[in-house]
């Protein structure tokens, strides 16, 4: 996502919708709401997880917050980065309710759900929907050869990984398309790498929303988006942000290092003129100030190969739970890996 500017507010390269209320409501009394947009927060598991909904509720909305009218939950929970199964259990729990309360009605049959994996899976911080997809539990050629054998509460579930356009030539949403014309699927359940602002919600928060997503949209190589009116069926997006651009790293490096000289320099015209930078013009100072072919790379952290481990188990059965309500964790493991 591209550096955007909303009634003359400033939007640092970021795909989370929670970091684009933050950024609105800078500056403003503590009981501010956005107009359009209602944001609901509570902590849960000892505070352990905190779950954020942004709901843009109609057109106004929609132009303060620069993404379309829906719901954005975000799962904030740091040690997601970490070996800790019993808290990944919990993440998994309300991740599972987060999905949960996002699917279609059910009607007289189980629901159809595909679930497709966006990303490269050459490029580390973008295995994370290939993996995902590997995942998941699917049932559909089971109900489609042994019907008897599916439960009432057992979803028809298929899944695959498109790739990225870079190797297969193709553009994603055409390769979707074409699958979903197929499979006839109630509901798509996409997820992909993202971007965010706030280096703290790197590999540890989840974004789930009803609204759709633009494929590479984390690495700013957005593509045509998926949504229902491009797919022709609802599609929630699940997104974890796995990297931040340079250009926001050394600005907040900046803002850190303004922040330690005033303290330090108490009277200096160097530090008067560096505090009356807002923070559009940190980032703009810094995308001139850094050489090419540095302001476009992408940075994440060097275990990210063991985090996309994590992170992929954790959302692969977040679904698994939600579209097959009547299976347990444990009975899941047994078919999965």
């Amino acid at each position: 996502m591209g550096i955007k500017k909303t009634e003359n507010k400033f939007f640092p390269r970021t795909d989370l919708a929670i970091e684009i209320s933050d950024v609105l409501k800078l500056d403003k009394d503590e009981d501010y709401q956005i107009p359009g947009v209602e944001i609901h927060q509570k902590e849960v598991e000892e505070k352990e997880i905190t779950i954020t909904r942004v709901r843009i509720l109609n057109e106004e909305g929609e132009e303060n917050m620069g993404k379309p009218q829906g719901d954005y939950i975000t799962i904030e929970c740091p040690g997601i980065k970490q070996n800790n199964p019993s808290l990944h259990e919990k993440v998994i729990d309300v991740l599972s309710q987060a999905i949960a309360s996002l699917l279609p009605p059910k009607k007289d049959r189980p629901l159809n759900v595909l679930v497709i994996g966006l990303g490269n899976r050459f490029a580390t911080p973008d295995t994370l929907g290939p993996k995902v997809a590997n995942q998941v539990f699917v049932t559909r050629h089971i109900a489609l050869k042994a019907p008897e054998l599916i439960e009432d509460d057992v979803a028809y579930l298929s899944s695959f990984a498109p790739s990225v356009m870079g190797l297969t030539g193709i553009e994603t949403a055409e390769i979707i398309r074409g699958v979903a014309e197929n499979v006839k699927p109630d509901c798509i359940i996409a997820i992909d790498a993202l971007a965010a602002r706030n280096v703290s919600r790197i590999n540890a928060t989840i974004q789930i929303s009803n609204t759709g997503i633009s494929p590479g949209a984390g690495v700013g190589n957005r593509r045509k988006e998926l949504n229902e009116d491009s797919i022709g069926c609802k599609v929630i997006a699940i997104g974890v942000p796995t990297v931040v651009d340079t250009a926001t790293l050394v600005s907040d490096t900046l803002h850190n290092f303004i922040e330690v000289l005033s303290k330090q320099a108490k009277e200096s015209k160097l530090v008067d003129l560096l505090k009356d930078l807002n923070e559009e013009d940190h980032y703009q100072l810094i995308k001139e100030t850094l050489a090419p072919e540095i302001s476009e790379l992408f940075v994440t952290p060097k275990e990210i190969d063991e985090i996309m481990e994590y992170l992929a188990s954790i959302i692969s059965n977040g679904i698994n739970i939600a579209v097959h309500p009547c299976m347990t964790l444990e009975d899941i493991n047994k078919y999965t890996y």
